[in-house]
């Protein structure tokens, strides 16, 4: 459960309406609109670990606010759901009965409580009073300390915390939070959030939802379910060449490409059986006494191929790989947020079966190493975080030491203190939003439960065997990707992404008429290289065309006049130099050429001509 405490002057809230299904709303025994003077706002995301034990996280979260209460001295409490704080949310039933029990426990205590019905989408204001305690984050669990003795001591239900490492390349460790002063700033605020629980005050949206809308890259659309964006020429540029890109990655590292339904027609008990092995909702529709499934991502329809294949030991490691664009998760409106958190998304996903242990983490590695790949295609200063078992780390702990040293880079360790997921280890990279939140992209994960589940198996000499399994994105899902872009944008001096990535590469700007037909020459010249060049012929002074590459982020731009035609030379601006070069037409084609080497090369989605590009957002 992650919490946020705001010491507030008020807080006053009203439910305008109903955030789903008809049964996801509360509407008895909450109100519908309040306000509470001089109190303490608890931000509250019910996660999925809590419901392993929901009464201990409530014991745990009544703890934390007897704490921060006491030290506040105050004993008005609003409790109000807040989706944000969390990316793994628990299912909306756990998350209203903690919300619930969570009241009557404070009640019961002197209290006085005000709670916000759960499932609607809600107005709300809240004043803060601004003291050095007037805003803090509490990250609580299910597991309950009993203590060293009396009854329930040492219950086998109970999960111990884990233990947070910062390991560096040269195989030295520290304490996560003692170390991160010595980090660099992004693995620092990487820390505050996973291991401290350290959050973006509510409300403050990441700064990609704006620029992913006034750059004409992608907005919400009103007829649509919520949460779900449609993309305008320029972002659809950007997303197919994220996906050409990763496509090949995987299939040069020997990924073979499938396809596999979208939606799965299961009885309703095989629904949850199978929706349970991957631990996340999945949209589910009624049709008679079946349920419809649309899968989460990938896994489902791949473990569907392998289970039938005939799989010898010399086809190990077999690596089959789907880009599946119609990934889904069920998004609730106040959980959504731009390119990060959204409802359809597209999620490369390779899964790679080995003959062992040895052979899963030797692919690991390997799969790791090819993530930072495209750290660096990305321009993306990704952070690593590997997370194990206590088991498995202290079977395995210098092959740990031996992948953070081929990452080159300092990395966090999670060592949980016993398995409760599929995966026994896992490598996730983050990149770090404008609000220091982290945006986890690529990941690479041993799954020690899957092919014994869904009946997957390999033969050799010995018999039949179930393989270890590897789940794999190597850049994560696509539109996080452009999420990560644009936030690290957004912290440049003079923002912009990677040329291959920019939906014009190339800008030419005629001083007059009489110019535009030698720009149209060099566009032509320029697309028959593949590079994706326009000209900007409006009838605008050339100041105010200048200002519009600028704000376009075009990579190179050039002002072509009469002396650009008799030379044959052109005065180019650089964006990402912040300065002007003299350049020839293939001169600045070569090096255009040399900057995309090896990356995808998309023919232009817009018209030659920038007086032809519609205004698709009114901005």
């Amino acid at each position: 459960m992650r919490l946020l405490f705001v010491h507030s002057d008020h807080l006053e809230f009203e439910a305008r309406e109903e955030a789903g299904p008809d049964d996801l709303a509360e509407t008895e025994g909450v109100p519908m609109e309040g306000r509470m003077e001089e109190c303490v706002t608890v931000f509250i995301s019910v996660e999925s670990d809590d419901e392993t034990d929901l009464s201990g996280v409530v014991a745990n979260a009544t703890d934390e606010l007897r704490d921060v209460t006491g030290q506040l001295n105050t004993n008005r409490v609003v409790l109000y759901p807040y989706a944000h704080l969390s990316e793994d949310l628990a299912s909306p039933d756990a998350a209203k009965s903690v919300m619930r029990d969570l009241e009557s426990e404070l009640e019961a205590e002197g209290y006085e409580v005000l709670r916000a019905p759960f499932g609607w989408y809600k107005s709300f204001e809240v004043a803060c009073k601004g003291h050095p305690l007037s805003e803090l984050s509490r990250h609580v669990s299910a597991h309950r300390d009993e203590g060293t003795g009396g009854e329930g001591a040492g219950d086998e239900t109970d999960r111990e915390p884990s233990e947070w490492l910062l390991m560096r390349p040269d195989g030295t460790t520290e304490d996560a939070v003692a170390a991160k002063s010595a980090v660099s700033e992004d693995m620092r605020a990487f820390v505050e959030s996973e291991v401290e629980g350290v959050t973006a005050s509510p409300g403050e949206e990441p700064p990609h939802v704006e620029l992913m809308q006034e750059k004409s890259l992608a907005g919400y659309d009103e007829l649509s379910d919520v949460g779900n964006l449609r993309w305008y020429p320029r972002g659809k540029l950007v997303r197919d060449s994220l996906m050409e890109y990763v496509n090949d990655l995987v299939v040069d590292y020997g990924g073979m490409p499938v396809e596999t339904p979208v939606m799965y027609d299961l009885g309703a008990r095989a629904i949850d059986e199978h929706a349970g092995k991957f631990g996340e909702r999945q949209y589910r529709f009624e049709s008679g006494d079946r349920r419809m499934m649309l899968r989460f991502a990938a896994c489902f329809g791949q473990f569907s191929i392998m289970r039938d294949m005939h799989i010898a030991e010399t086809d190990l490691p077999l690596r089959i790989y789907e880009l599946s664009t119609y990934s889904f998760r069920r998004e609730q409106k106040g959980e959504v947020t731009g390119l990060k958190r959204l409802r359809s998304f597209t999620m490369p996903d390779m899964h790679t079966a080995t003959v062992d242990m040895d052979g899963a983490r030797r692919e690991l590695l390997r799969q790791a190493t090819l993530s930072l790949r495209t750290s660096d295609d990305l321009g993306l200063d990704y952070q690593p975080a590997l997370r194990v078992t206590r088991e498995f780390y202290e079977d395995n702990e210098a092959w740990v030491a031996e992948v953070v040293a081929e990452l080159d880079t300092p990395a966090l360790i999670e060592i949980v203190p016993e398995r409760h997921h599929y995966w026994s280890a896992k490598i996730d990279f983050a990149a770090i939003d404008g609000l220091g939140r982290p945006i986890e992209n690529p990941t690479v994960q041993i799954d020690v439960e899957s092919a014994e589940r869904f009946d997957i198996t390999y033969t050799d000499a010995e018999g039949s065997h179930h393989p270890p399994i590897l789940h794999y994105s190597p850049s994560g899902g696509i539109e996080r990707v452009i999420a990560a872009l644009l936030e690290e944008a957004a912290t440049m001096d003079t923002p912009r992404l990677p040329t291959w990535l920019s939906p014009t590469q190339v800008r030419f700007v005629p001083v007059g008429e009489e110019h535009v037909e030698y720009c149209d020459e060099l566009v032509d010249d320029l697309g028959a290289a593949d590079i994706r060049a326009d000209v900007d012929d409006r009838s605008e002074t050339v100041g105010k065309r200048i200002a519009r590459a600028e704000t376009d982020w075009v990579p190179y731009y050039a002002v072509v006049g009469d002396r650009e035609l008799d030379s044959g030379s052109l005065d180019v601006n650089v964006r990402a130099e912040d300065t002007e070069v003299e350049l020839t037409p293939e001169a600045l084609g070569k090096r255009v050429r040399e900057e995309t080497a090896g990356l995808p090369r998309k023919r232009r989605y817009l018209p030659k001509h920038v007086g032809d590009h519609p205004n698709f957002t009114g901005r």
